[in-house]
């Protein structure tokens, strides 16, 4: 996280944004925010969505001179804080730091759902996008990622990957990964990321898609192979690691966390939170550190019409998978 020094840089340069800020023409300027703001936040403190959504607080305080409070209500993949900020109304004063679990995945694996992803929300912003990596247990005979998809094809069925759980992001991303590179493995899913982390490093399982900080420590030591990267691009923290584009051009899963408003929200409104974001990520110390989390936002996902289509494919590929897996709401 950001130590208590170079967040007073930070907020230093943000009050500098927020001066001019200020000479932008929106006749509503003075009128929002007029009280504090709360961003749900549907996981407990520590990880990427509270992370994101306190790092965007902070921004948003310094610039739009009202506090940004961050309010966790983990629970239901997320689904406890979206369903509390669908029912906030599109006032501007509830938004919500969602991930895929509970805005594109929830409707999948929870039977009762007291929203609706799509109807209910308009995405502001991407606060932080970031691959995945693919890791092997040493004892696999593989390199790379056309080794991998060689030995799967040769023996079907026969390397066993692990995930944080059924409908959890490193099993959808392996899934679509077989998926698109017509391979078939075998799941074993567990009570979170850490678990099947230790499975893999005992070789219980041969290999795992996870966050670049669940697998980076371990590669020094030897105890795992990282393979590739699930985004287009190489990931800047990991240069020398190729993506699976560059064997199996077209593939890309990305871990992201958006800022998302009620439905209704004026649009004025969604543009200052949006340029709020797009001035504080230019700021060296803040791109350092989400650079450093592997969660920079590609400039593809500028505009909220290229968030609305990436939303579309995200949705339309987890539905296809869900169908193709056979999970059912529970």
């Amino acid at each position: 996280m950001i130590d208590q020094h170079e967040r007073r840089i930070w907020l230093r340069d943000m009050a500098v944004a927020a001066v001019a800020m200020g000479t932008m023409p929106w006749s509503w300027a003075q009128a929002y925010p007029n009280k504090p703001v709360r961003v749900l936040v549907g996981a407990a403190p520590g990880g990427p969505s509270d992370f994101l959504a306190r790092t965007f607080a902070d921004a948003a305080g310094a610039a739009l001179g009202q506090p940004f409070v961050v309010d966790n209500k983990p629970g239901a993949v997320g689904a406890l804080a979206a369903g509390m900020a669908a029912k906030a109304g599109g006032d501007g004063y509830t938004l919500m730091s969602g991930a895929p679990t509970a805005m594109v995945n929830a409707p999948h694996l929870l039977a009762k759902l007291d929203y609706d992803p799509e109807k209910d929300f308009v995405p502001v912003t991407m606060l932080g996008a970031g691959a995945f990596t693919l890791s092997v247990h040493p004892s696999v005979p593989v390199s790379n990622v056309a080794e991998l998809i060689a030995l799967a094809k040769a023996k079907p069925n026969t390397l066993n990957y692990g995930s944080g759980g059924n409908g959890s992001a490193g099993h959808f991303c392996m899934e679509a990964f077989a998926g698109h590179t017509g391979i078939e493995l075998t799941h074993v899913p567990y009570r979170g990321d850490q678990p099947a982390m230790v499975d893999l490093l005992a070789g219980q399982v041969q290999l795992m898609f996870s966050a670049p900080n669940v697998a980076k420590p371990h590669v020094q030591s030897g105890k795992l192979k990282i393979i590739a990267v699930s985004s287009k691009e190489r990931m800047s923290a990991l240069p020398t690691v190729p993506s699976v584009h560059e064997t199996a051009p077209g593939f890309e899963n990305l871990g992201w966390i958006m800022l998302f408003a009620p439905q209704g929200t004026p649009t004025p409104i969604l543009e200052a939170l949006a340029k709020v974001w797009a001035q504080a990520k230019t700021q060296a110390g803040l791109k350092a550190r989400l650079d450093e989390f592997g969660m920079f936002p590609p400039a593809t996902y500028s505009t909220r019409e290229s968030l609305q289509a990436f939303l579309k494919v995200e949705r339309d590929r987890t539905r296809d998978l869900v169908r193709k897996l056979g999970i059912k709401p529970s």
